[in-house]
C-alpha cells in the first residue's frame, strides 16, 4: 500500500514507459552528454535501462515526413530516423519482457500490411507488440504517397476506424492459431490453418487469406493520442490506452473522468483503457538544485530561433525580423493564410484569438520576452525535485485518478532515463506502488489487459466493431 494513502479505496499500480526522443522533440541536442538519435546502440540502452526498472513499454514515435516552417527543415526533427517497425523488430531480440509500442499511421497504409507487420513482431517478441494508430489529413506529408491530399480532415477517425476493424479482422481470420509439429521430432512447424477474410466498407474492399498465424496477444496493443471530441470516442470505442498532453493534476482529472466517462455505451469497464500523458523529469540532490537544473535545460531546449520558431506557429507569419529576446510582436496573425508549417497538424488553428490572447496576457503579467514567454508556455508537464518528491507527486497523480501512469521523455539520448531508473523506481517499489518484478509474459500482462480472446474483450471488440 502506498505510504501516502489514507483511504479504504483500493492503491492503484503506476504504469511507467519510456518514449524514445527525437520526432518533434525537445531533446537538448548540444549537451556533451547526448548521443546519436539514429544509432542502434542508442535504442538499444533506452530499451535495456527501461527493461531494468520493469517498465511497461518503449514507445517509438515516427513522421511520414519531415516538418517544414517556412520552406526549411524544422531544427527539432531528427533528419534519418530508421523505421519503427525495423527498430522494435530488432530490439525484441535484445529485450525479453519490455513492450515494443510503434506510432503507424492509418491513412498512408494498408489493412493488410500493417496486420501483417504487428502479427510478425508480436510472434518476434514473444507477444510484445503495440501500436499507436495516428492518422494524417494533410495534403504535406500525402505527397509521399499515391493518395496524397485526397482525404477531407474530418474523414480521419472514420479511416482509422475502419483500419482498425479491418486490422482485427484479419488477425482473427486465422483459424485455430496454434502451432503443431508436423515431424516427431518437432523440427518442422506449420501453422493450424489460415482462414478466409472479406472486409468491405467505405475505406477498403478486401479479401483473401491472412498469411501470418494469430500472434501470442491476439492482438497488438493499441494506443491512442487524438485530444479532439472525435479522438476522445474513437479511443474510448477502441483503444487499450491513450496518450495525453494533460500532465497538470487539475487538467489530468478532468480529462480522465470525461474519457472515462464514455467507456460504458461501448460496453467497456473503466480498467479496460488506460490513461497515460506523456510526462518530463528533472531530478536534483535539493528541491533548488533540481529547479536550477530545470532551468538550464529548458533554455537549452528552447534557443532564440526555436523561439521564433514556435510564434511563428501562432501568428503564421515570418517573425524573424523579431528579436526572441525583445517583446511580442505588434503585428496580427494571418488567420486565412495558407499555414507556414507544414507537415504537422496546425495545434492553434481553432482557437488562435483564444490562444493569442492568453500569451499576451502573460507576457504583459510577468514582462516576458518572446523566448521566456515560450518557455513558459510550451513546456511539457515537469516533475522536478528530488528522487523522493518526484516518486511522492507520481503516485499522487495516479492515486488521485489524474493518470494510470506516465510516460517518460528523457531530454537526453540515450542515457537520460538512467538516473530515474536508478532513484525513482527504487521508491516507487518502496511504496507498494511499483513493480519489482515482471509477472507476466506479455505487454498485456504488463498492462493488466484482457486478450482479445478472453470475454470481457470480445466483449469490447463487437462494441467497436
Amino acid at each position: 500500500m502506498s505510504k501516502t494513502d489514507t483511504s479504504d479505496k483500493p492503491v492503484k499500480q503506476i504504469h511507467l514507459a519510456a518514449h524514445f526522443p527525437g520526432v518533434n522533440n525537445t531533446t537538448v541536442w548540444s549537451d556533451p552528454e547526448a548521443g546519436s538519435q539514429i544509432d542502434f546502440s542508442s535504442f538499444v540502452h533506452l530499451a535495456r535501462t527501461a527493461e531494468r526498472a520493469k517498465f511497461d513499454f518503449l514507445f517509438l514515435a515516427e513522421g511520414l515526413r519531415l516538418r517544414e516552417q517556412g520552406g526549411r527543415i524544422h531544427d527539432l526533427d531528427v533528419v534519418g530516423r530508421p523505421d519503427t517497425f525495423t527498430v522494435l523488430a530488432a530490439l525484441a531480440a535484445v529485450t525479453d519482457r519490455l513492450g515494443l509500442a510503434g506510432t503507424i499511421n492509418s491513412t498512408f497504409n494498408e489493412p493488410y500490411e500493417v496486420a501483417r507487420q504487428f502479427a510478425s513482431l508480436d510472434h518476434l517478441s514473444a507477444g510484445r507488440a503495440a501500436w499507436n494508430v495516428v492518422t494524417s489529413w494533410d495534403e504535406f506529408t500525402g505527397q509521399n504517397f499515391r493518395r496524397g491530399g485526397y482525404l477531407a480532415r474530418e474523414d480521419r477517425y472514420e479511416r482509422a476506424r475502419q483500419f482498425l476493424t479491418a486490422v482485427r479482422e484479419l488477425l482473427d481470420s486465422w483459424q485455430g492459431g496454434e502451432i503443431v509439429a508436423d515431424r516427431t521430432d518437432g523440427t518442422f512447424l506449420r501453422a493450424a490453418g489460415p482462414g478466409r477474410f472479406d472486409h468491405r466498407t467505405g475505406q477498403f474492399d478486401i479479401g483473401g487469406h491472412f498469411n501470418v498465424p494469430r500472434p501470442p496477444q491476439g492482438h497488438p496493443v493499441v494506443f491512442q493520442a487524438g485530444d479532439s471530441e472525435q479522438g476522445r470516442e474513437f479511443a474510448a470505442s477502441a483503444a487499450d490506452a491513450i496518450f495525453t498532453r494533460h500532465g497538470t493534476l487539475e487538467a489530468g482529472k478532468a480529462f480522465y473522468a470525461d474519457v472515462k466517462g464514455r467507456l460504458a455505451k461501448y460496453g467497456r469497464t473503466p480498467d479496460q483503457l488506460l490513461i497515460l500523458p506523456g510526462v518530463s523529469f528533472v531530478l536534483g540532490d535539493t528541491e533548488d538544485d533540481a529547479r536550477e537544473k530545470s532551468r538550464v535545460i529548458r533554455r537549452q531546449q528552447v534557443s532564440g530561433a526555436t523561439a521564433t520558431a514556435f510564434l511563428e506557429r501562432l501568428w503564421n507569419r515570418d517573425l524573424s525580423a523579431y528579436d526572441p529576446e525583445g517583446p511580442l510582436p505588434d503585428v496580427e496573425p494571418l488567420v486565412d493564410a495558407e499555414p507556414i508549417v507544414r507537415g504537422r497538424a496546425d495545434t492553434h488553428r481553432d482557437d488562435r484569438a483564444e490562444t493569442l490572447a492568453r500569451w499576451r496576457a502573460v507576457a504583459e503579467e510577468k514582462k516576458l520576452s518572446i523566448r521566456d514567454l515560450v518557455i513558459e508556455l510550451t513546456g511539457r508537464q515537469s516533475f522536478v525535485g528530488t528522487p523522493a518528491h518526484v516518486a511522492r507527486q507520481l503516485d499522487a497523480f495516479v492515486q488521485a485518478d489524474a493518470s494510470d501512469g506516465f510516460i517518460l521523455a528523457p531530454h537526453l539520448t540515450p542515457g537520460g532515463l538512467d538516473e530515474f531508473a536508478d532513484t525513482v523506481v527504487p521508491l516507487l517499489q518502496e511504496r507498494g506502488v511499483f513493480r519489482t518484478e515482471y509477472e507476466g509474459e506479455t505487454l498485456r500482462d504488463h498492462l493488466g489487459l484482457a486478450h482479445p480472446d478472453h470475454p470481457a474483450a470480445a466483449g469490447r471488440e463487437k462494441a467497436a466493431s
